[in-house]
């Protein structure tokens, strides 16, 4: 699968992240029907385990066994002792991409990108950046369109609100322009972009309520917490089976139209277009691909 091709349809529903000193997580990760795992070694681990755990996911990676689903590490961050040590150890682990926490410009892109190369990690490797600040977020689109590897853009809610000094809320109105700045950032670049974790785990219908305010914004998926989310996560942001129906009905019709020369069709008294097949098809493509996940974990 070429890069390309990964940056556009390929299922990122849900993406958990997997604490990298607990070998019994990494381990677990194989059973989760999660579409990406996060393999930790910033927040998820504490100081004195960072080599540990790098050992414990490197180990995992060269192991296998997580299937047709994506498999990425975070490292820690620019300034960190760990970090140039984190790149030069994942960049040939095997991995998908490398997750780089609070990247606040592209300067931070390139050198991640540089020592990558250095390393010798895969051209299809990817970056997936961490938009936690304010800077990052005013950053977000030079983040962006710094490097080929650029994969994805993630969310992460709460460094993001104590750097705003701003309020959490359920409707998230205080973060909304950062987010729609983002997601801007992320559609002209033709990225994934992934919503921040919802961290009350007790609070079944709010993380739902989340999920579905999330993919209204036009998120891909969200990073998770627990493996109890993630069947939510992909529900949600999964397509439909109506939706599915609906996709392959307006295809079907705006075929039979431009056979007869026409540019636009009604279907159920809406007025289809071509705009409105690219996305039916994607929708398609993603239910497709989803089917061939879950038929590879049996």
């Amino acid at each position: 699968m070429t890069a390309d091709n990964m940056k556009a349809d390929r299922p990122r529903r849900s993406a958990m992240y997997t604490p990298g000193a607990n070998v019994r997580a990494l381990e677990k990760g194989k059973e989760v029907p999660a579409d990406i795992l996060i393999l930790d070694l910033e927040d998820g681990v504490a100081p004195d385990a960072k080599d540990r755990a790098r050992s414990n996911i490197l180990q995992a990676l060269e192991a296998g066994g997580y299937g047709l689903r994506e498999v990425g590490v975070r490292i820690n961050g620019v300034g960190t002792e760990e970090h140039e040590q984190d790149i030069k150890a994942i960049a040939t682990s095997g991995a998908d991409m490398i997750v780089v926490p609070k990247v606040d410009s592209p300067k931070t892109v390139a050198g991640v990108a540089e020592l990558m190369a250095s390393a010798g990690a895969p051209e299809d490797m990817q970056i997936w950046c961490m938009v936690e600040t304010a800077q990052g977020v005013l950053n977000a689109n030079e983040i962006a369109a710094a490097h080929s590897r650029v994969g994805a853009l993630l969310i992460g809610s709460a460094d993001l609100t104590k750097d705003l000094r701003a309020q959490h809320t359920s409707d998230r109105q205080p973060l909304q322009t950062s987010i729609q700045l983002c997601i801007l950032a992320a559609r002209a670049n033709n990225l994934t972009i992934l919503d921040s974790p919802f961290f009350d785990l007790s609070d079944d219908e709010g993380f739902l309520e989340s999920c579905r305010q999330g993919r209204a914004m036009g998120f891909d998926g969200k990073t998770l917490l627990h493996p109890k989310t993630v069947a939510g996560a992909n529900s949600v942001y999964g397509p439909s089976t109506e939706e599915i129906d609906w996709a392959h009905k307006i295809t079907a019709a705006h075929e039979a139209a431009l056979a007869e020369g026409k540019g636009v069709t009604l279907v159920d008294g809406q007025l289809v277009e071509g705009l409105h097949v690219e996305e039916a098809q994607r929708l398609v493509r993603l239910a497709e691909t989803i089917e061939e996940m879950e038929n590879n974990a049996e």
